[in-house]
């Protein structure tokens, strides 16, 4: 087949039978839909089967998380484009075209993404992609349309076709040959920043990731875990800076590291200090104490993305005068956003 639509699940009947009506209604005609559930303890599968008998169910025999759960569900799917799809998602009408369009005719775009908007303010950004990602220099992601908890409003601004650096994982297609020969997603990252590392392979491998605004869907959000969650806490900075650890080069990787030290121990501080969170506070402890205790087990991992970088024989694409070689952003975001109070993208350097 040519696009599959892959939608993870984890006791979310609730959200499947809320949005996938919708998704099967815009998508049907052009791509098959897959649910892919991950050990689930409700009746999703149930429900699946006795409601949308024409929706493939991929069961999985326990929750690998998301990471991993789409690399065994996606080894099932022989698709020439995945699309990996949040159950909280709401599409539009003709959503996939234009995405599906654009891959065919631009094979070094390894993926793309929508815009994404916010189900709760149809007329606002949504947090986790908005109109593409990109990461600075020390590895903090960002995007078109959003600045850590600034969320702007969609006024139009972002609505050109965009080469980024990362595609959000709430709606992302990508080429299946281009999943694999990257590896796929991390399993060992759980959830989240796996996405983020992924595209960062596939730049780096000369591919091109890209925003394609024309298509629009609606993100809810938070679907998993909540955004003030100590575990999700824990993960984004564990999985951020395991990221650096298998993507920055040789000579970037001492002095990154050196700074996010002293980041991430100011970050955690401010939150016990002036926010009163000992949880997450915690939390950033434990996620550097694991990342020290597991990072050597990522060394193979960036030698053979040095193999190949050099065995595509092709440099990672230019993306502009403020990006470094690897695709970074080339200022801190930190400093832009907290001491020049740059909180729109328009607003930081080109």
């Amino acid at each position: 087949m040519k696009t599959a639509i892959v939608i993870l699940n984890w006791n979310g009947r609730k959200m499947l039978e809320k949005y996938l009506p919708n998704v099967i209604e815009y998508s049907r005609d052009e791509a098959q839909i897959f649910v892919a559930d991950n050990a689930s303890t409700d009746d999703s599968v149930e429900w699946l089967k006795k409601n949308y008998p024409m929706v493939r169910i991929l069961v999985l025999d326990h929750n690998f998380g998301f990471a991993e759960g789409y690399n065994k569900a996606l080894r099932q799917v022989d698709a020439d484009y995945y699309v990996l799809l949040n159950s909280d998602v709401k599409v539009t009408h003709h959503w996939l075209t234009s995405l599906v369009e654009e891959m065919d005719v631009h094979p070094e775009i390894a993926a793309c993404q929508p815009k994404l908007l916010s189900m709760t303010d149809n007329d606002a950004f949504e947090y986790a992609g908005a109109s593409g990602g990109y990461i600075d220099r020390y590895g903090y992601p960002f995007c078109r349309g959003r600045i850590f908890d600034t969320v702007e409003d969609d006024n139009g601004q972002y609505n050109n076709a965009q080469e980024v650096l990362w595609a959000t994982g709430a709606c992302l297609l990508i080429r299946s040959s281009d999943y694999w020969k990257a590896g796929g997603l991390d399993g060992r990252f759980f959830a989240h920043n796996e996405e983020l590392d992924l595209c960062w392979r596939l730049h780096q491998m000369g591919k091109r990731i890209y925003c394609f605004p024309e298509s629009e869907v609606y993100h809810l959000g938070g679907g998993t875990l909540p955004k003030t969650n100590s575990k999700k806490t824990f993960l984004n900075f564990r999985n951020n800076l395991t990221m650096l650890y298998k993507n920055l080069p040789d000579n970037e990787l001492k002095k990154v590291m050196r700074v996010r030290w002293f980041l991430d121990y100011l970050a955690a501080f401010e939150t016990l200090l002036i926010n009163h969170n000992l949880a997450d506070f915690r939390a950033i402890f434990q996620a550097r104490k694991a990342f020290k205790k597991w990072r050597k087990n990522f060394d193979a991992d960036r030698a053979k993305l040095k193999k190949d970088i050099e065995k595509s024989h092709t440099e990672a694409s230019e993306l502009g005068m403020t990006f470094l070689p690897d695709g970074r952003r080339s200022f801190s975001i930190l400093k832009e956003y907290y001491l020049r109070g740059h909180h729109r993208y328009s607003q930081l350097p080109e």
